[in-house]
């Protein structure tokens, strides 16, 4: 396997999806494959859907992992949407011996904010830049002069006045079940990013995940104090940002060992 080319996978609540990704240029290399996320969701029944994956591309090498929850030295420390037996459970630990691949794994939303930073609409951009992925819930990265700032969790914020967490204010999932027009949806929205607009004076937002297929449906709605663009990788920029993330631990890896 040449040098640049990696995997990734992005791990979600109802799928695994994974494939090899073009290291220097963020794209994927081959259709991106996807296994239904097992039930019950442990560590034992996703280690092996984890090593169906792996073994489907014949990759031997280092895996980068975007996981549904808050990841420290690649061991979760929440579980959104998948059983609370991976609370203190190391992702890259047991990932790893399923695969037989040094694995790296870090939080789902930082992933695709990862691969928005270095190949996307976020590339070059300093200052504050804050990432939100709209799906069935809503993730978040937020960027320092292109570093990551780690499981920031954003979706579980309190809007003033709110009795529940934004994320069951307003999401993609939230929209379906109560049939809402985008019209309303982007209003919903619209408040959501003035507050994070009023903590942390982004310099740019980026916009992912499923709703953000349909950023014109609701663009006009947004009024904060920063430029709002939707970011181009969209279904595979966790995937793309999961392995960039797996080079570049590795490549820190690597030069530790060398010092040594």
């Amino acid at each position: 396997m040449e040098e640049h080319i990696l995997m990734g996978v992005d791990v979600g609540a109802t799928g695994f999806k994974g494939g090899l990704v073009d290291i220097d240029k963020g794209e994927m290399t081959t259709e991106r494959l996807r296994f239904d996320t097992p039930a019950p969701a442990t560590p034992e029944h996703m280690a092996q859907t984890f090593k169906q994956l792996v073994d489907h591309f014949e990759y031997r090498g280092p895996v980068g992992v975007g996981f549904p929850a808050i990841v420290r030295r690649g061991v979760a420390r929440s579980a959104a949407n998948i059983d609370g037996s991976w609370v203190g459970t190391s992702i890259s630990g047991i990932f790893g011996e399923a695969s037989g691949c040094d694995v790296y794994a870090l939080n789902d939303a930082d992933a695709a904010g990862v691969a928005s930073m270095n190949f996307g609409v976020g590339r070059r951009e300093l200052g504050v830049v804050l990432m939100i992925t709209i799906g069935s819930g809503l993730g978040s990265a937020l960027f320092i002069d292109g570093e990551l700032v780690p499981n920031t969790e954003l979706g579980h914020l309190y809007l003033p006045n709110q009795k529940e967490v934004v994320e069951q204010y307003v999401s993609n999932l939230q929209r379906k079940i109560n049939n809402w027009s985008w019209r309303k949806f982007g209003k919903r929205f619209n408040r959501y990013l003035q507050h994070l607009d009023r903590l942390f004076s982004p310099d740019l937002i980026i916009l992912g995940g499923g709703g953000s297929k349909y950023f014109t449906e609701y663009e006009a709605l947004l009024e904060v104090s920063c430029p709002v663009k939707p970011a181009l990788f969209l279904n595979h920029a966790g995937t793309v940002g999961a392995a960039y993330y797996a080079h570049l631990r590795s490549r820190h890896d690597n030069d530790l060992i060398g010092k040594s």
